[in-house]
């Protein structure tokens, strides 16, 4: 009976699996670098969730291969709630390189997978020129200190730019400005110093991924990486020449430290330091020009392109049931000056306030969306009336000239409601009002069928009425002791630092994990350096840029940790910095440093939790 529980059991399990399995479509995946330099070779990777045969991939037009296809496989599996899910991976890798700049798309491949033909999407890749000839003035040189190092690295190294996609504009028309990182050099991080005021204009912030993805850009004949940092929609709020001012950076820039060479072994094994580096964004003149004369009087300073509509739930209604009128303005624009439009309704009807509903988003074009303003009316007469057009002007960006936008005329019949009315009420309202008499609403008092109850005695003074005065009293001092505590403990920077460096490190290694799967070495070992550093910054609770192995070691031999893990992290530290110049490690080598890493750090953890 035993046996037959088990083999069930089993049978049952490996049912599930292969029911989750089979859940997941088949895909084939192509990822490459969107921008690449001319004379650098590139990998572009085709990933199939399954064992695939028969690879077919296009014809590599203006690219030469220079190696692969290099096959690699990967597999998980996960149980959740009973439930278990595996996934198989299979990545061809193929090494390719440029034969001349410009924007190239290589089409879709194809692949069979159980017997089914299943194809990729197609990848533009963009060829940028190679670096042009630079003095060696203008090379990264190398010092033996930290403000050696800081001199060392130049504006042209490292440099912000303000780019705005307009100078020469009219009054509260959008603006894009984006600040753009340039950077020859490793950058650990780089964030204003202080805010900025934007004198003049009223800002609406696009918002950006909180992971900053370097892209390559050619500028002045060199290859950048770049990254946006800020980007903001401004409106000039008056004519004439506004300006943006300058906005100072703080970058975290890691460089070698050059000692003099004592052994072949030390150009492998050189030591780095984090420099702070100034940068500014520079400042941006605006030509404001004022809005053209003429301007109509339900002008409200609305500039842009919209169109406008409207709707009425019924058109004929009884006396004292609502009714409401729709109205949406769609477009793009400074949408936040859009007043409500102004409706002279009847005088027969009991208007309320309007219902708004603003559905606006930001990005790079400027905000865009919808408002709707619904107007809700009761009429409290009969007869015939009229709702006049509503009106929306605007300055029309495109044409360059204001424009106005209108309802229909909504004609309503009202009839009797309920209970008759003693006089009817119709005709014009707007110079006059006539008396009206109103529906009998005085009903006589009832005097027969009185039942007379005892009076209720007073709940104050009993055990219930007390406790309902001690029970939350009680829970507001026990919230309260817990939120003071919260309070202290997160006002300690380090401290509350020191807790959250495993899940920062956890988040960084995740993405290291992705690289990995990707088989980007480059990619893979700068994000375990970077959880390394940053890891051990929070931990310690020592600045990034003040780090190095040797304050590591010394910090860590402080806090009673053994050596053992100590030089866990300085070899990682090392590989990294050797593997990323190396060009023979493989994926074994990379996975064993993944695992390497999420050991130290738990190690690490381990005696801080004595």
């Amino acid at each position: 009976m035993k046996r037959k529980i088990i083999f069930l059991s089993l049978t049952l399990f490996l049912l599930n699996t292969l029911i989750v399995k089979a859940d997941e479509p088949l895909r084939l995946s192509v990822s490459a670098p969107s921008t690449v330099v001319l004379d650098k070779p590139f990998q572009l990777v085709y990933t199939v969730n399954g064992p695939g045969k028969d690879l077919r991939v296009p014809e590599f037009n203006n690219f030469d291969v220079l190696a692969g296809p290099f096959e690699s496989h990967s597999s998980s599996y996960q149980m959740v709630n009973g439930r278990t899910t595996s996934s198989v991976s299979v990545s061809y890798t193929y090494t390719l390189q440029a034969q001349k700049t410009g924007t190239f798309t290589i089409s879709s491949a194809s692949i069979t997978v159980d017997n089914k033909k299943i194809t990729s999407s197609g990848v533009a890749i963009k060829v940028l020129p190679a670096d042009a000839a630079v003095p060696k003035s203008q090379g990264n040189r190398s010092g033996n200190s930290n403000s050696g190092a800081q001199a060392s690295i130049s504006n042209d190294n490292i440099f912000m730019r303000t780019i705005v996609s307009k100078t020469n504009v009219f009054e509260q028309e959008a603006i894009l400005v984006t600040y753009k990182l340039y950077t020859l050099v490793d950058v650990v991080g780089c964030n204003p110093k202080k805010g900025i005021d934007f004198n003049g204009f009223m800002k609406q912030d696009v918002e950006l991924p909180q992971t900053k993805q370097l892209s390559l850009e050619n500028f002045n004949g060199r290859n950048y990486s770049t990254a946006e940092l800020y980007k903001v929609i401004l409106y000039p709020q008056h004519s004439g020449v506004l300006q943006i001012d300058k906005w100072n950076f703080e970058a975290v820039v890691r460089v070698q430290n050059r000692q003099a060479v004592r052994s072949i072994f030390d150009d492998f094994f050189d030591s780095y330091t984090n420099v702070s580096k100034n940068i500014v964004a520079p400042a941006v003149k605006i030509q404001v020009n004022a809005l053209p004369s003429g301007k109509p009087a339900t002008f409200t300073g609305t500039v842009g392109h919209f169109t406008m509509n409207s709707s009425i739930t019924t058109q004929k209604v009884k006396a004292n049931d609502a009714v409401t009128l729709k109205i949406d303005i769609a477009g793009g624009g400074n949408m936040k000056l859009i007043k409500n439009p102004t409706i002279k309704f009847p005088d027969g009807f009991e208007i309320y306030d309007p219902k708004v509903v603003n559905n606006f988003k930001t990005n790079a074009s400027g905000v865009s969306g919808n408002k709707t303003i619904e107007y809700l009316f009761i009429p409290r007469h009969s007869g015939d009336f009229e709702i006049p057009s509503a009106e929306f002007t605007y300055f029309d960006i495109q044409d360059k000239s204001y424009k106005t936008l209108r309802t229909p005329v909504y004609k309503i019949q009202v009839l009797k409601g309920e209970g008759g009315e003693s006089t009817t009420v119709s005709g014009n309202y707007v110079d006059k009002e006539d008396v009206k008499q109103l529906s009998k609403d005085i009903r006589y008092i009832q005097t027969d069928k009185i039942v007379l109850t005892k009076e209720e005695e007073p709940v104050f003074g009993t055990f219930m009425a007390w406790m309902l005065y001690l029970v939350p009293l009680l829970i507001s001092m026990i919230l309260f002791a817990f939120f003071r505590k919260k309070a202290k403990e997160n006002s300690d920077i380090s401290l509350l630092k020191n807790r959250k460096a495993n899940k920062i490190a956890q988040k960084r290694l995740k993405l290291a994990q992705k690289y990995l799967k990707e088989g980007n070495k480059d990619k893979f070992y700068e994000e375990v350096l970077k959880a390394s550093w940053t890891y051990l910054s929070d931990k310690l609770s020592i600045p990034v840029s003040s780090l190095t192995k040797e304050r590591v070691e010394s910090e860590l031999t402080g806090h009673k940790v053994e050596m053992k893990v100590i030089d866990q992290f300085n070899e990682i530290l090392n590989t990294c910095e050797f593997a990323r110049y190396a060009p023979n490690s493989g994926q074994q080598e990379m996975g064993n440093l993944y695992d390497d890493t999420i050991q130290a750090i738990s190690n690490l953890e381990e005696y801080y939790k004595k």
